[in-house]
């Protein structure tokens, strides 16, 4: 007896209709394996970042430093008001207590030279410098009249210099500051609590006795000069009435960031750059006078950016969050070239170029973590379509079929990775790109039978 045909798998081949939900069926059933690809992409990325923060903490973190800063201590009073539990009487009592000024320099001019180098761990690569920091300038106004602050409760006497910096770890020299052509060493103050400080650490010096050394006639000159390792970046905050800075540096990707931009126009060189500012009080929203509690400026730095641009990890990710589109693309190539060739395709072997298609990626993104993206890119893309070229040959029967594809795949990612290049012309691009696209495919099945559902 003659075996019936099932009755199903006929109706999957020779309906558009079945072929259409079927293709559909599997267009959404990969989007499972692409969503993994997209998480590790992103744990990749994550591993990267984890690895250059481990470099550099055991080298250096990044600089942040703001100063010297000069501390006078005041007195000010409350009263307290004592009642007697026997006899009721009330009675009052002076408490004195200490506050603090915090007075900015007037002049302050920074010099810095920074010299990077790249520290690897495995496949990752990260920038870590060591630099040298020269800082002088002067004192000019000392002036607590707008407190109304009594002059015999100043403690002049035990003024102190401070220095604020987030990484004290990375300090390679001791510290000292000059004043008045005197020296005053540096020392950090315990805190267990210096993250409630902005981040920051303070270095502060022994009592400078200003009334004595009669300091407070005339401007009071400092300077300091020390080294220290960083990583990833150097900031300064403008806390001068008159701020100029001065960076120089040997690595040739400077990324200049923060709230105020070098001046000069000749700052990037064949051999570095050599960048400068000058900030003055009023470019930046903050006094010369503190009291009480220093404010947080960290909104307010300037500075020099030495992390090696990779962005490998976020090309790839956007190149995955354009998987499902390729992956329908190259499905309806396949389904308008069955349909007007009536050539039998199985399910599976859709299957079997949408799991090609994914492999796509994670090609991409481990040749990726070798080598640069362009070549990654081409490597990987190569490889798949030549794969799957080689494949429809053998399913479609038909060299032309064969070209056909291949070509339209090539043109497929071509068009993709330069959707990925692109930043500000991406969407315009892209829906020019899908408008072809979409317009080729009208013209291409215009004359398909669709009655045979």
């Amino acid at each position: 007896m003659e075996q019936q045909p099932n009755k199903f798998l006929v109706w999957i081949k020779t309906s558009p209709t079945a072929r259409m939900m079927m293709i559909g069926f599997l267009s959404v059933l990969l989007i499972i394996p692409l969503v993994y690809i997209e998480d590790l992409i992103k744990e990749r990325s994550l591993r990267q970042e984890t690895v250059v923060d481990e470099i550099s903490k055991q080298w250096g973190n990044e600089v942040s430093l703001y100063g010297p800063i000069l501390k006078v201590p005041y007195k000010v009073y409350s009263e307290k008001m004592i009642t007697d539990q026997l006899t009721k009487k009330v009675t009052s009592e002076m408490i004195e207590h200490i506050n603090y000024a915090y007075f900015f320099p007037d002049k302050l001019k920074i010099n810095s030279s920074i010299n990077p180098e790249e520290k690897k761990r495995g496949i990752y690569t990260t920038a870590v410098y060591n630099s040298s920091i020269a800082i002088n300038g002067t004192f000019d106004s000392l002036d607590f009249s707008q407190q109304e602050i009594d002059e015999k409760n100043i403690l002049w006497n035990k003024s102190k210099i401070l220095l604020k910096t987030t990484n004290v770890k990375g300090v390679s020299s001791i510290l000292s500051v000059d004043i008045n052509n005197e020296k005053y060493d540096l020392s950090s103050v315990s805190s267990n609590d210096h993250y409630s400080d902005y981040g920051y650490y303070t270095l502060e010096s022994k009592i400078i006795p200003i009334k004595n050394k009669g300091l407070l006639t005339k401007s009071i000159p400092f300077a300091l000069e020390f080294g220290v390792r960083g990583s990833k970046e150097i900031r300064f905050i403008p806390i001068g009435k008159e701020t100029t800075a001065q960076i120089t540096s040997n690595w040739k990707t400077a990324n200049f960031m923060g709230e105020f931009l070098p001046y000069n126009p000749d700052k990037i060189r064949e051999d570095g750059f050599d960048a400068k500012w000058q900030i003055l009080d009023v470019n930046r929203p903050f006094p010369q006078q503190h009291f009480g509690v220093l404010p947080n400026l960290n909104e307010f730095d300037f500075g020099v950016n030495f992390k090696i641009p990779v962005d490998e990890y976020q090309k790839s990710e956007r190149s995955a969050k354009y998987g499902f589109l390729v992956i329908c693309l190259t499905f309806l190539i396949f389904f308008l070239i069955q349909t007007m060739s009536k050539v039998d395709m199985h399910p599976f072997q859709y299957l079997m170029i949408g799991l090609a298609l994914l492999m796509f990626y994670t090609l991409l993104v481990s040749i990726s973590e070798h080598s640069n993206f362009l070549k990654a890119y081409a490597i990987a893309s190569v490889s798949v379509i030549s794969l799957i070229t080689l494949y429809a040959k053998s399913i479609l029967k038909d060299k032309r079929f064969m070209w056909f594809v291949g070509l339209a795949l090539s043109a497929l990612y071509a068009f993709i990775f330069v959707i990925i290049q692109l930043e500000s012309y991406a969407l315009l691009v892209g829906s020019i790109g899908l408008f072809i696209i979409l317009a080729s495919v009208m013209y291409l099945s215009r004359k398909i039978d669709w009655s045979n559902n």
